[in-house]
C-alpha cells in the first residue's frame, strides 16, 4: 500500500473519529432537552420521527460547537467525563421549555373545572385531561410551531452551551434558584389565564346563592347549569386568542434569553 494513501487514510479515519465523538456529546444535550421539548418532544411523535429531529438539531449545532468540543472527544475518558454534564444540561433547558406546556394544561385544567367543561368532548391524547386544557395545548403548539420554534430552539441550545459550558456541571444552587423561578412562573401564568373563569363562576355561584335564597322553589341548579355551561363557551371564544398571545409572547421571550438569571 502506498504510504501516503495509508496516512491520508489514517488522517481521514481520525478526523470521522472526532466528528462523530462530537456530534455525539452535542447529540446527548440535544436529546435529553427533547425529550421535554414542545411539539417535538410529544410522547404522540413517534419514537423514529423525535430521533431523526434530534438528530437533525446535532446535525445544524455539531459545525457551531465543533472548537470547543472537540477538546473533549480525544479520548474515551474525556469523552465520558463530558458526557453527564451535556445530559444535564439538556435536561434543565428542555425542563423549563416543558414548563410552559405544564402552565397551559394547568390553566385549562382550572378553567374547564370552574365553568363545568371538565367532561365536555372527552380527552384527547396521552395524558388524561379536560378538552379544554386540550385545545389550549394544541392552540400554543401550533402558535409556537408556526412562529419558528426550531430556528428558536437552535437560538437556545446555542445560548446553553455559553451558560453552561461543555463537560462542566452546573452549580445545583444556580440551578435550584432559576428552577423555582421557572415554575413560579408557570403557576404564575396559568392562573392569569384562567382568573377570567374563575371570577366568572364565582359570580355565577354567588348570583346563583342570592336566587335560591330568594326563590326557594325555584331550581336554579337545572336553570342556571345551561347558562353556566353557554357562558363559559362564549368565554372561551374572548378570552383564549388573548390567552394564546401573551403565552407566545412569554414563550418566545423565554427562548430568546432562557438561563435569565441562573443557572
Amino acid at each position: 500500500m502506498n504510504p501516503e494513501f495509508a496516512e491520508a487514510v489514517a488522517r481521514l479515519t481520525e478526523y470521522v473519529q472526532a466528528a462523530l465523538a462530537t456530534g455525539g456529546l452535542v447529540f446527548l444535550r440535544v436529546g435529553a432537552a427533547m425529550a421535554f421539548v414542545p411539539a417535538f418532544g410529544e410522547q404522540v411523535v413517534p419514537v423514529r420521527v423525535r430521533l431523526v429531529i434530534t438528530l437533525a438539531f446535532a446535525v445544524v449545532l455539531t459545525p457551531a460547537m465543533a472548537d470547543r468540543i472537540a477538546p473533549m472527544s480525544h479520548s474515551l475518558e474525556s469523552f465520558l467525563a463530558a458526557a453527564l454534564p451535556e445530559v444535564i444540561a439538556g435536561l434543565v433547558l428542555g425542563a423549563g421549555v416543558r414548563l410552559f406546556v405544564i402552565a397551559l394544561q394547568i390553566a385549562g385544567t382550572m378553567a374547564a373545572q370552574s365553568t363545568s367543561l371538565a367532561q365536555f368532548f372527552g380527552g384527547h391524547g396521552v395524558d388524561p385531561q379536560p378538552a379544554l386544557s386540550q385545545l389550549m395545548l394544541m392552540g400554543g403548539l401550533a402558535l409556537a410551531a408556526i412562529t419558528g420554534l426550531h430556528v428558536r430552539l437552535v437560538e437556545a441550545f446555542l445560548i446553553s452551551y455559553e451558560v453552561m459550558p461543555p463537560g462542566r456541571l452546573p452549580g445545583a444552587g444556580d440551578v435550584a434558584q432559576w428552577g423555582v423561578a421557572q415554575v413560579s412562573r408557570a403557576f404564575s401564568m396559568a392562573f392569569t389565564f384562567a382568573a377570567p373563569f374563575l371570577i366568572a363562576a364565582l359570580l355565577y355561584n354567588a348570583s346563583l346563592g342570592v336566587i335560591n335564597r330568594a326563590m326557594p322553589q325555584l331550581m336554579v341548579v337545572l336553570i342556571g347549569a345551561p347558562a353556566k355551561v353557554g357562558g363559559g363557551l362564549l368565554m372561551m371564544l374572548f378570552v383564549l386568542p388573548i390567552a394564546m398571545r401573551v403565552w407566545i409572547d412569554a414563550f418566545n421571550s423565554f427562548l430568546a434569553a432562557p438561563f435569565t438569571g441562573g443557572p
